[in-house]
């Protein structure tokens, strides 16, 4: 699929409005967690869009300038390519729109059919705080399941431009403890690996999945999967499964932030509350 902006420069900020200056790419690379099909990703989730820089004229001719919640569901095949959003979103500044509800429903109908999923748009007016947490950079005991659990300073490289894009990562266990050394050593090893965000979080998700759900477990499978599949199986049926969130709130590029949520659970944990330094 060949992109308009993505890895080009490009002089289109006083393009006028269309939908085609929205580009899409597919979401490749989609992991399914084995043993359990949670749904056709093999997971549950939500990509929180923030842009906070979208202007247009009012009824009077004035610029308004607001920000933007953009919400895409994690199972829609494709997603939109992020620089031809901001070119997308720039070619509003000198619309004029008497009732801003138009607006929005204009940016969702396009959207939606740019990547054939039904994405929602809405002004954002404020922000929750970030849940209470613990930090995961300072942890060394156990922690408890049904906390909540930071890691400040998560480090990935963009696959197209080189650059790193820094987040903070959110994960809430309601099945299992969480050993920090562990964690953190799956966090940090991303740290010049090249993936979108998306990809990063759905990678996480899929490591912690396999590693509380099997920690302690592998010794016994690896026995009984030699001698006895019935046995095998059953054991198997009987490891506890494992109720995981991750989200990653990721510093904005372009006036945009994109913070992927996946979970192996329907009902979603988080919301698009805002940290301090997005």
């Amino acid at each position: 699929m060949k992109l308009k902006y993505l890895g080009k420069k490009s002089n289109s900020q006083f393009l006028d409005y269309s939908p085609e200056l929205l580009d899409k790419v597919a979401r490749d690379g989609k992991v399914k967690l084995a043993f359990r099909p949670l749904s056709s990703t093999g997971f549950y989730g939500v990509d929180y869009w923030n842009a906070y820089e979208f202007s247009y004229l009012d009824e009077h001719n004035q610029p308004i300038i607001e920000t933007l919640e953009i919400k895409i569901p994690a199972n829609s095949d494709f997603t939109i390519e992020s620089k031809s959003l901001k070119i997308y979103l720039a070619s509003f500044f000198k619309r004029k729109f008497k009732n801003p509800a138009n607006i929005y429903k204009l940016i969702q109908k396009d959207l939606s059919k740019l990547i054939q999923s039904k994405v929602s748009v809405r002004k954002k007016i404020t922000y929750d705080s970030p849940p209470k947490s613990i930090l995961l950079n300072r942890s060394s005991n156990l922690i408890a399941k049904n906390k909540v659990v930071k890691f400040e300073g998560f480090r990935s490289i963009c696959p197209v431009t080189s650059q790193p894009d820094w987040a903070n990562i959110y994960i809430h266990s309601a099945s299992h403890a969480i050993n920090p050394k562990k964690v953190i050593k799956i966090l940090k090893s991303f740290r010049e690996r090249a993936d979108f965000h998306e990809q990063c979080v759905e990678s996480i998700l899929v490591q912690l999945v396999q590693y509380l759900k099997y920690e302690g477990h592998h010794s016994i499978l690896g026995r009984l999967m030699k001698k006895d599949d019935d046995q095998y199986i059953k054991y198997l049926s009987e490891i506890r499964e494992v109720d995981l969130t991750v989200y990653g709130r990721f510093l904005r590029r372009g006036g945009i932030d994109i913070n992927p949520i996946r979970s192996t659970k329907k009902k979603l944990y988080f919301k698009n509350f805002r940290d301090f330094n997005q």
